[in-house]
């Protein structure tokens, strides 16, 4: 409980910590919610297991998405998106043809493993065009991302107007947070501006804010230019 009421920080353990994943938590839901793990690693956990003869004491880590009950998440999307895995272009960012794909759902932006085209560097997807079916790869440098926008902004602490904030932003879950500045409009949308360009931003992620351990808000990525595309933009000008 913080002076403004109640506040929502990482967990302890840095390795089960899952904050980025409730940024969307409401103040009113935050007054009801209680996380009695929040300050004890697994191990502890466990032992509090033992003690109270719960049978999950000794159960493996899960590895698996929850809701998926194969393990495998290209399974449930072929059913929803059956259109993400029509074979299609990967193309560099320059534009050049480098190659066929087997489906844009077999991608995600930063990938570099798996991308069965070469070029003479070391090749990262950096775009993906899901209205042209095209996968767009390059540098690493050509998918470096300045500034990017949100919409459908959840904001836990005290909100400020008129003016840029200094936070911490994780935009992918496992990342490690990265300085930022963020403007907050009253339209639930916002303006971050990373201190340095970061790779592997894309559209349709969470952007998560913190100050410390404590999660201010964030909000989902719906605009992310990356280098590559800003180059484009002035050739095509």
């Amino acid at each position: 409980m913080g002076d403004d009421g109640p506040e929502l920080h990482r967990a302890l353990d840095s390795g089960k910590d899952q904050s980025y994943f409730l940024f969307a938590t409401t103040a009113a839901q935050l007054a009801f919610l209680r996380f009695p793990l929040g300050d004890l690693d697994k191990a502890a956990t466990r032992q509090h297991a033992v003690r109270l003869g719960l049978a999950v004491a000794d159960k493996p880590d899960s590895q698996d998405i929850c809701f998926v009950p194969s393990g495998h998440y290209s399974d449930v999307v072929a059913r929803l998106r059956p259109a993400s895995f029509r074979p299609g272009d990967i193309v560099h960012a320059d534009g050049r043809p480098l190659g066929r794909h087997d489906g844009i759902a077999n991608y995600t932006v930063g990938q570099r493993r798996g991308l069965k085209v070469a070029d003479g560097e070391r090749l990262y997807v950096v775009g993906i065009e899901p209205r042209e079916n095209r996968v767009v790869v390059g540098p690493r440098r050509s998918g470096l991302c300045g500034e990017i926008e949100l919409g459908e902004v959840n904001w836990l602490a005290a909100p400020a107007s008129d003016t840029w904030l200094e936070v911490e932003v994780q935009h992918r879950y496992n990342e490690l947070p990265a300085p930022a500045q963020i403007w907050l409009r009253p339209d639930r949308r916002a303006r971050v501006v990373f201190a340095s360009p970061q790779p592997a931003v894309a559209p349709g992620q969470a952007c998560v804010c913190y100050a410390g351990s404590r999660l201010l808000g964030g909000g989902w990525i719906v605009r992310a230019p990356a280098a590559w595309q800003k180059t484009a933009a002035r050739l095509s000008a």
